[in-house]
């Protein structure tokens, strides 16, 4: 915003003092700046009066002032000139001398009845500024400023809301894609029931529920959502004030079912999540402890769950090693394709940032990146890229206080720890006082930048210059956000009202992934697009925000542009895949190593088969004669585990499997794990 303010000498304005007396001598005032009125003895102002208290002057000082540029302008005789202050009136004019009408005016708004008042006023109008005795004849300074008018944007996405009556589950909490279809579907959860709102084609629904025996905790505090047994149907976390909850999905003969495990490790959950923390292929279970260290559950990829809290458990990573833990961002700031963890901290101790380092090490450097500010209030931070210039920012958005903003300076030209600058001057999240314990990162118009949905009715729509401008929506807040009508804009639930974006004609691209070495979700995963703008990055997350569960496919708007020229997916595993001119405007589907990146070297394989096509066996050739198998799975090409065989004398039996293409995955003593393609006839 533009400020212009002048200071005119005093002298100046004893030269000119007697020129103000009527309309027809008002002075004009050139510019903005301090004004000096020596005594108010002129022509009185006439009616109306502009100003309130009515009537009562018997004298008044003129002043004409004619904007060159459309201003909004305040006039105040509250300054630090006036002290102490004085009290005045005054009132604006707009027309001829012969015929005025009120504008604008005050009486008493300021300190001490000293006079405020801020009007727009248009190039080239002239506006007639009298000061009246009515309070006083005495002399006093006042102050004109001139503020460039900011014109807001038009507004950049409208919504339609829907009432869904059948959505009535104890906790409306998720977003997600259940079963595999690419359409995200509404998940509620009660007590001993879980009801899911199949998406169909037209944007109906398919409702089904399903009972899930016993006694499970509820998700109170949040709900994540990932395939971590990888039968190509994703199961739940339900996090509560006294530990977890998990809801597994099983398929039988007989249909798919969902079963409770409930681990008695006591936990006050806050943000839960699914990620990969010792990138071991398989999803673990993540849980943010509010009042002690971080816990989190390491799958073995055969379902089980081994319980371990940092600084407590031996062995454990360090993953939080104090309380105050609220939520849990997993993505990877440093561009070195592993998932790092920011934690949102609230009462009283620093957010923390803390690196993966790889091996099961990770390593707080909040102090290092500049992030560990104080006080600060959060129970949840927004990241994306939001200058789309390759690197991950961070928003510390807050529960209650001041909103952070931290651009990441990385650079990948050498080896030193670069700090995050901190950039919220003039970004508008600085003037942004609406907090909210809830804050989700998306594009929701589609244009290319991704902005934040947080408190106060509003979402922070990213400019593309480190500026947000907020829209305010009657009744929006942060809920679960997912695309539930399948036209590629995305649409938030809140309880049972589905709030649909209505397409304002910007274009689009949904991506599917489905992991082979890497969890089934692709959870950890960087997806790159690239085009006319350059270039725009998503992580893929399980658990955004503080409590909701989006969807897990990653959105990407592209506003006006036409094409995308590629997509780059880098698995967690190290595998690479490229995607050249993508039709944009639908949803793509991405397997691991479905594509090979031509300017980087495919992963190898420490491991070969014959024969490619296979009817009944599949031998297995070791590039290394010491090769021990420790783990053997076949998946398909939707990332769904469709054998765990055993591997005798370094063959598999295959006879059962139906015809198709498959993919086979080994993982050695030492956890080197790679995989190959090959076709069932």
């Amino acid at each position: 915003m533009k400020k212009i303010t002048l200071l005119i000498t005093m002298m100046f304005f004893a030269h000119h003092s007697y020129s103000q007396d009527t309309c027809a001598t008002a002075l004009p005032l050139i510019t903005a700046g301090l004004y000096v009125v020596d005594v108010v003895n002129g022509t009185q102002v006439p009616t109306p009066i502009c100003a309130a208290n009515g009537t009562g002057a018997t004298a008044g000082e003129w002043y004409a002032y004619t904007p060159t540029q459309n201003f909004t302008v305040t006039v105040s005789s509250n300054i630090v000139q006036n002290t102490p202050k004085v009290d005045t009136r005054f009132h604006v004019y707009t027309g001829t001398c012969a015929s005025l009408t009120c504008y604008a005016g005050d009486d008493d708004s300021g300190a001490g009845y000293s006079s405020v008042d801020t009007f727009n006023v248009a190039a080239g109008t002239t506006y007639y500024i009298a000061w009246d005795n009515h309070w006083t004849s005495n002399g006093f300074t006042f102050q004109l400023t001139e503020n460039e008018i900011v014109v807001p944007p038009p507004t950049p996405i409208t919504y339609t809301t829907q009432s869904v009556s059948t959505i009535d589950s104890n906790y409306n909490i998720c977003v997600v894609d259940m079963n595999n279809d690419k359409l995200d579907d509404v998940v509620g959860v009660s007590p001993n029931n879980l009801k899911i709102h199949y998406q169909r084609d037209n944007g109906t629904f398919n409702i089904v529920n399903f009972p899930v025996s016993g006694t499970s905790k509820m998700p109170s505090w949040s709900a994540a959502v990932g395939d971590y047994n990888r039968d190509g149907y994703n199961d739940l976390i339900l996090g509560a004030g006294n530990g977890l909850s998990v809801w597994k999905s099983n398929v039988s003969p007989d249909g798919l079912a969902y079963t409770s495990f409930n681990p008695t490790d006591y936990i006050f959950c806050q943000r839960t999540n699914f990620a990969d923390v010792n990138n071991d292929g398989n999803l673990d279970i993540f849980s943010c402890h509010d009042i002690a260290p971080n816990c989190y559950y390491l799958n073995d990829g055969s379902d089980n769950l081994t319980f371990y809290q940092a600084t407590v458990t031996p062995g454990a990573m360090n993953v939080g090693n104090s309380g105050g833990n609220y939520a849990t961002l997993f993505f990877d700031y440093d561009n070195d394709n592993d998932t790092d963890i920011f934690i949102s901290k609230c009462s009283g101790p620093p957010c923390e940032l803390i690196r993966n380092d790889g091996n099961g090490v990770y390593t707080d450097i909040s102090a290092v990146a500049g992030v560990n500010i104080t006080p600060i209030q959060t129970w949840s931070s927004a990241i994306a890229d939001f200058e789309n210039d390759g690197d991950m920012d961070i928003i510390i958005t807050a529960s209650s206080g001041n909103h952070h903003f931290f651009k990441n300076n990385l650079d990948t030209s050498n080896s030193v720890e670069e700090t995050f600058t901190e950039i919220t001057s003039g970004s508008g999240w600085d003037t942004n006082s609406s907090t909210n314990i809830d804050n989700i990162a998306y594009d929701f118009d589609n244009d290319g930048f991704v902005d934040v949905l947080g408190g106060g009715n509003k979402i922070m729509f990213n400019q593309g210059n480190n500026t947000f401008f907020p829209q305010t929506y009657a009744g929006i807040s942060v809920g679960a956000v997912g695309d539930l009508n399948n036209d590629g804009y995305l649409d938030i639930l809140n309880g049972s009202t589905i709030r649909y974006a209505v397409p304002n004609g910007n274009n689009w691209l949904k991506v599917k992934l489905n992991g082979v070495e890497s969890n089934s979700n692709g959870i950890g995963a960087r997806i790159e697009i690239y085009g006319a703008w350059g270039k725009q990055i998503r992580d893929v997350r399980s658990g955004e925000g503080f409590k909701y569960m989006s969807s897990i496919f990653a959105h990407f708007g592209i506003g006006a542009a036409t094409e995308i020229t590629k997509i780059v997916v880098k698995w967690p595993s190290g595998s690479v895949d490229e995607i050249l001119n993508p039709l944009i405007n639908r949803t793509i589907t991405i397997t691991e190593n479905e594509t090979t990146l031509a300017t980087v070297a495919p992963a190898s394989s420490f491991f070969s088969i014959t024969p490619n096509p296979v009817n009944d066996v599949i031998n297995i050739t070791f590039k290394n004669s010491a090769s021990e198998i420790a783990f053997a799975q076949i998946v398909d090409l939707v990332g769904k585990v469709v054998m765990k065989p055993t591997v005798t004398n370094n063959t598999i039996d295959v006879k059962s499997l139906a015809t198709g293409t498959y993919i086979l995955v080994l993982k050695d003593k030492e956890g080197k794990q790679s995989s190959e393609k090959f076709l069932k006839n």
